[in-house]
């Protein structure tokens, strides 16, 4: 549990983050879904999907990033295990 001071600041913090200085709404909810899905958090993965159908975010769209969060995880994977091979032949 944070204290006052802590929370505080996470909470400005995770505040700033949520408007992009660059980035539409939409890409940044899509970020923070992708993000989300991929450090295991299903709060928050929970919540960006309802963010992302409340601003209409269709399913398709919502299907491409799952997708590039499994790929980016599958080449997370192979790579580990190719050094690990490599490891082993030497």
């Amino acid at each position: 549990m944070l204290n006052s001071p802590h929370a505080a600041t996470w909470s400005s913090f995770y505040e700033s983050t949520t408007k992009g200085s660059v980035l539409d709404a939409r890409i940044m909810i899509l970020i923070a879904l992708a993000t989300a899905i991929a450090v295991d958090s299903e709060p928050c993965a929970e919540h960006y999907l309802t963010k992302c159908k409340e601003i209409g975010i269709t399913d398709a769209e919502i299907s491409d990033v799952l997708a590039k969060v499994m790929a980016v995880s599958a080449g997370k994977h192979k790579i580990q295990f190719s050094r690990i091979v490599d490891r082993a032949s030497t």
